[in-house]
C-alpha cells in the first residue's frame, strides 16, 4: 500500500455502545493450566512462538467468551482454542495447497475417530474431539464439523489471496472473514459448552441467523480494528477490514476506524432487533434460544474485554490505550513477520 500512514488514530469507543454485560468463568486457573500443559506436552509449538501465544491469552479470551461452561467443557474449549493455535503453527510456512491439506487432517481427525495418518496433529485433535463428544448433542457437533471444513477451506483461500496480493472487496471479505477467523466454528461450540443441543429449524430461522451473523462479525471487525497496529508493523495486512476499506473506500486510516465504529454499532442494532422478532418454539426450546442468544453477547463483550487484558494487541500499553483510545503505529519491523504472524 502506498498511502503513508499517520503516526497514530483513535479508536471508537466500541464499549460503549456495547449493551451486553460480560462475566468471567471461575474455572479459569485451573482448567486452563491443564489445557496448557496438555498442549505443551506434544512440543509442536517453538519457544518463540509458545512465548507470544501465552502473551496473547487466549484461554483467557475463552473465560470471558464461555463464562457459563461447568469445568470439564471450559477445559474443552481451552483445548480447542490450543488446537487452532497448533494448525496456525504448523500451516505458518505452507502455501494455499498445503495450508489446506493440513487443514484436511484436522477435519479428518475431528470427523472421523477411525482416521489415523500418525501426525501429532491428527492425535491431538482426536483427543480434543473424544472429549468434546462427551457432552455434545448430534445436531451441534454435525454443525460444529461443518464450521470445521468451511474453516480450513478459507484459511486456504486466505493463504491464496496472500500469495497473489489480493485485497477483497468489503462485502467479499467480510463474508471470509468469518470463517478464516475461526469466529464462527468458536461460536459452533456455545450449544457444547451450554449443554443444548438447539434444532436446525432453529439454527436455521432468518432471525437466529441475523443474531448469529451480526455477533460474529462484531468479533471479526472488532478483531481487526484491535489487531490492525500489530499487523501493519509485521506486513501482514491484507486480511483486515481497516485495509479492505482504505483500499476500496478510499478512506484513511482513521476514517477507516471510524467507519468500523459506525458499523459495529448497526450490528449491535441488528443483533437486537432480530432477538425481538424471534418466534416461539415452545418453553423449553425459547428457554435454550435465551440461553444461546445470551453465549453470543458473552462472546462479543467478552471479546473486548480480553483485548484489553491481553498483550495480544497493545502490548504493555494496554491500558492507556484503554482510557484514550489513542493508538500510536508501531515502525515497521517485516523481517519478523514469519516468527509473529497471526
Amino acid at each position: 500500500m502506498s498511502r503513508t500512514l499517520p503516526s497514530h488514530f483513535v479508536l471508537p469507543d466500541l464499549h460503549a455502545v456495547t449493551p451486553f454485560v460480560g462475566s468471567f468463568n471461575a474455572n479459569y486457573p485451573e482448567a486452563a493450566a491443564e489445557s496448557s500443559d496438555w498442549v505443551n506436552s506434544y512440543r509442536v509449538l517453538s519457544d518463540k512462538k509458545r512465548a507470544f501465544f501465552l502473551q496473547g491469552g487466549s484461554e483467557l479470551l475463552c473465560a470471558h467468551a464461555y463464562p457459563y461452561a461447568d469445568y470439564e467443557r471450559f477445559r474443552t474449549t481451552c483445548d480447542f482454542v490450543n488446537l487452532l493455535f497448533t494448525v496456525d503453527e504448523i500451516s505458518d510456512d505452507q502455501n494455499g495447497k498445503d495450508a489446506y491439506n493440513t487443514g484436511l487432517i484436522f477435519y479428518n481427525a475431528m470427523s472421523n475417530l477411525d482416521y489415523d495418518d500418525g501426525t501429532t496433529l491428527c492425535k491431538m485433535t482426536k483427543e480434543f474431539t473424544v472429549r468434546l463428544l462427551k457432552h455434545c448433542g448430534p445436531l451441534t457437533y454435525r454443525r460444529f464439523i461443518k464450521h470445521c471444513r468451511d474453516y480450513i477451506e478459507a484459511v486456504a483461500k486466505e493463504a491464496e489471496l496472500r500469495e497473489r496480493g489480493v485485497v477483497l472487496d468489503p462485502k467479499s471479505y467480510e463474508i471470509l472473514r468469518r470463517e478464516n477467523s475461526a469466529v464462527r466454528f468458536c461460536f459452533g461450540l456455545a450449544g457444547y459448552a451450554l449443554g443444548i443441543d438447539l434444532p436446525d429449524e432453529v439454527v436455521e430461522h432468518p432471525a437466529f441467523m441475523a443474531m448469529h451473523l451480526s455477533t460474529v462479525d462484531m468479533v471479526c471487525w472488532s478483531n481487526d480494528l484491535y489487531s490492525y497496529n500489530m499487523e501493519q508493523a509485521m506486513g501482514h495486512t491484507g486480511n483486515n477490514i481497516i485495509t479492505v476499506l482504505m483500499q476500496h473506500k478510499g478512506l484513511d486510516l482513521q476514517g477507516a476506524a471510524d467507519h468500523v465504529g459506525v458499523h459495529f454499532k448497526g450490528l449491535i442494532d441488528t443483533f437486537l432487533n432480530a432477538k425481538k422478532s424471534l418466534p416461539s418454539w415452545g418453553d423449553k426450546i425459547d428457554r435454550e434460544v435465551a440461553q444461546y442468544a445470551m453465549a453470543m453477547e458473552n462472546w462479543v463483550i467478552g471479546n473486548l474485554n480480553w483485548s484489553f487484558e491481553t498483550q495480544r494487541y497493545f502490548g504493555h500499553a494496554r491500558h492507556d490505550i484503554k482510557r484514550t483510545r489513542v493508538v500510536y503505529l508501531y515502525p515497521r519491523r517485516v523481517e519478523e513477520a514469519h516468527d509473529e504472524q497471526d
